[in-house]
């Protein structure tokens, strides 16, 4: 099966998107730790994404809050459960990693958890920017602190 990419200007720079055809499985970064750029094979073609792209953008400008897409991230089932649980942060909201943690049935599996939030690959749509340290601050975050720091100040209506 092909992997199609095409790239997306962004208020936080160029993200790439990556899926099969029907479902998005990576958001890179520009920069940062998670900065992905598309691998040698793939196949460069914009319309798989229309939907991804108009929601994105929706997002960016504060209209879109919740995003209705169909995603495939890989990865263990452990971070697949981590990640299916940063879903449902609500927009706007932060939580801890302790409370990730507790959320996906272990409380002591907060550096477990900061790690597969770390490896998210579809960020921004899968909300891992809205974890924080225990006491508020912003911790690490694959597309860097800047970036995060513009998401939650987006999502808090204070860009």
């Amino acid at each position: 099966m092909s992997t199609y990419f095409t790239y997306m200007d962004s208020p936080i720079g160029s993200l790439l998107l990556a899926g099969d055809g029907k479902n998005l499985h990576t958001l890179g970064f520009p920069g940062g730790k998670m900065r992905r750029r598309h691998e040698s094979g793939w196949v460069e073609d914009a319309a798989p994404f229309v939907r991804v792209i108009t929601q994105l953008r929706a997002y960016f400008t504060g209209e879109l809050k919740q995003f209705d897409l169909p995603l495939a991230p890989v990865g263990t089932e452990f971070q697949r459960k981590v990640w299916s649980a940063l879903q449902g942060i609500p927009y706007g909201e932060t939580r801890s990693y302790g409370e990730l943690a507790r959320e996906v049935g272990n409380g002591k599996a907060s550096r477990a958890v900061g790690a597969a939030n770390g490896r998210n690959p579809i960020p921004v749509i899968i909300p891992c920017h809205r974890v924080v340290g225990s006491d508020g601050g912003l911790t690490g975050f694959g597309g860097g602190l800047e970036t995060k720091q513009h998401l939650l100040k987006l999502e808090s209506g204070r860009l």
